[in-house]
């Protein structure tokens, strides 16, 4: 296939998989708190089958997201939320949730199934965002992302915690991805194509905002932890 002898097909996938790897590490934790009071050996079971049916309600709203983001001003929104995701992902201090452990694996699968679908709406939009309507590099993408989720989740939190420029250029990744999709939305196409010489200058006016917006509020947040200490 000659799109896979394009570099841009590899930029892209390796796009969506940064994008799923970077923002992977919550549902991590998820996976852990809602397995963790299973006999070990139902908690690979839980694992597995839990992850598999997130992943795959998540690939049906990522086809979803990538129909949607072909209507005009839609692009526009997502690249908002895209940079919001980016922000909050380095301004950090994000309310983890507060699962309880099930001794039933049934139990447990569906909490891991309906706590992963809803913190996956910046995968989703992310991964959509990447793929830029082209549904074979979706698939693959995502096909190469699942056993990243399932297998490498706890160690990718490890080395986020270790090596934290890893999540400095996840979020300016998101800001990057940001600065193209709304460059393209449908509802500017005569602007952009007016201007295309200008079509790097969006995403990394957004890659530096996101980095510049984060990195502010992760600082303020840290000035303020001693004073509500004291409190």
């Amino acid at each position: 296939m000659s799109m896979l002898a394009a570099p841009e097909f590899w930029l892209a996938l390796s796009q969506i998989i940064l994008i799923n790897i970077v923002l992977s590490g919550d549902n991590a934790v998820v996976i852990a708190l809602a397995s963790r009071s299973l006999p070990s050996s139902q908690q690979k079971k839980a694992i597995l089958f839990g992850s598999v049916g997130a992943i795959v309600l998540r690939i049906v709203l990522t086809f979803f997201a990538v129909y949607l983001l072909s209507l005009p001003y839609l692009k526009l929104a997502g690249a908002a939320l895209l940079l919001w995701i980016g922000v909050n992902l380095l301004k950090g201090e994000d309310d983890e949730e507060e699962l309880e452990g099930h001794s039933n694996l049934a139990a447990a699968i569906k909490t891991i199934i309906i706590a992963d679908l809803v913190m996956s709406l910046d995968n989703v939009i992310g991964v959509a965002a990447a793929a830029k309507g082209n549904v074979f590099l979706l698939v693959v993408g995502l096909g190469v992302s699942i056993p990243l989720i399932i297998y490498g989740s706890t160690i990718i939190l490890k080395l986020m915690t270790r090596f934290p420029v890893i999540i400095t250029a996840g979020a300016a990744l998101l800001g990057w991805v940001a600065g193209e999709m709304a460059f393209s939305d449908p509802a500017i196409d005569g602007w952009a194509a007016a201007h295309h010489n200008l079509h790097l200058v969006p995403p990394m006016l957004c890659a530096l905002l996101v980095i510049a917006l984060g990195k502010w509020l992760q600082r303020r947040n840290a000035a303020k932890a001693p004073l509500n200490e004291m409190g």
